[in-house]
């Protein structure tokens, strides 16, 4: 079967200080990067024997995962499998990108946050334009607050027509229908990320087609429903894969909503939905 897992780990550590986000600036402790290490290690190892199935892999750390170098070997490691489609992270694109070389190009994809007043504005673009130049799939975004605009206005302009420029709404903020209209303007997509969409009761890939894994191996159908379908390592989770309409009121988050079967997201990014780029526009 085609199995698209979200594996999140216990890495909870990050390099940036961003208001936003509640994992800025924490440092994981020597015992807790090795923990992190060891699950992620397990997790690659069961994608590597797992040919049965055809896995497509999207890291969510909560923290900067392609500062550690676990991070950076299992996204190469993946890339080389044949019964792996694609293997994809999100990053603030703060470490590296040389290792990128020795990724299979076809599969690998990095979908890239810029984060403005944590890194410099030329530092970003420049490693931005590196992976283009290297053929490395990728998306770049920002989150919409006001204070963002300009810069998200300039990253527009110098990034290649080809690379998408999405637009997360931010938490908790309500958008006037002229805010909107300027984000959207650079994001066309931007409409989908401003409110979030009822969910309960319709039908939703996740649960079937796609699952959430954690560090020890649970399975949840996603990151924001918490009752458990097995283990992944056991192989108990796969009774539990079938369709199933979504619990919660409300979906707010694009790793969520955008498997919701109401919407035309699997066909906006028909190719790139685990690394937020959409098919090329006929």
């Amino acid at each position: 079967m085609d199995l698209t897992l979200l594996y999140r780990g216990p890495l909870a550590s990050c390099d940036y200080d961003c208001p936003y986000c509640p994992f800025a600036k924490r440092r994981d402790s020597r015992t807790a990067l090795t923990a992190d290490r060891e699950a992620l290690e397990r997790f690659t190892a069961w994608a590597a024997g797992n040919t049965g199935d055809r896995l497509s892999v999207l890291f969510t750390p909560w923290g900067e995962g392609l500062v550690r170098s676990w991070y950076r070997r299992a996204l190469v490691e993946l890339s080389h499998l044949p019964h792996v489609r694609r293997v994809a992270i999100q990053t603030n694109l703060s470490g590296r990108t040389g290792w990128t070389a020795e990724a299979d190009p076809d599969r690998l994809a990095l979908w890239c946050t810029y984060h403005p007043g944590q890194t410099p504005y030329n530092r970003f673009l420049g490693k931005c334009r590196d992976l283009a130049a290297a053929g490395i799939r990728h998306s770049v975004g920002i989150v919409g607050m006001p204070e963002h605009l300009a810069e998200a206005r300039r990253l527009r302009e110098d990034l290649p027509e080809r690379v998408y420029l999405w637009v997360n709404a931010a938490e908790g903020r309500t958008y006037t229908d002229a805010e909107a209209d300027r984000w959207t303007a650079i994001d066309p997509l931007f409409p989908y990320s401003r409110h979030p969409h009822r969910s309960a009761g319709l039908p939703c890939r996740t649960g079937s087609s796609v699952v959430s894994v954690d560090g020890a191996g649970t399975v949840r159908r996603c990151h924001f429903v918490k009752a458990e379908l097995g283990n992944l390592y056991d192989g108990s989770y796969r009774a539990a894969l079938r369709p199933r309409p979504c619990p919660l009121a409300v979906c707010d988050c694009h790793i969520g909503y955008v498997h919701l079967e109401t919407l035309p997201l699997y066909d906006v990014f028909a190719g790139g939905v685990l690394e937020r780029v959409p098919a090329p526009r006929t």
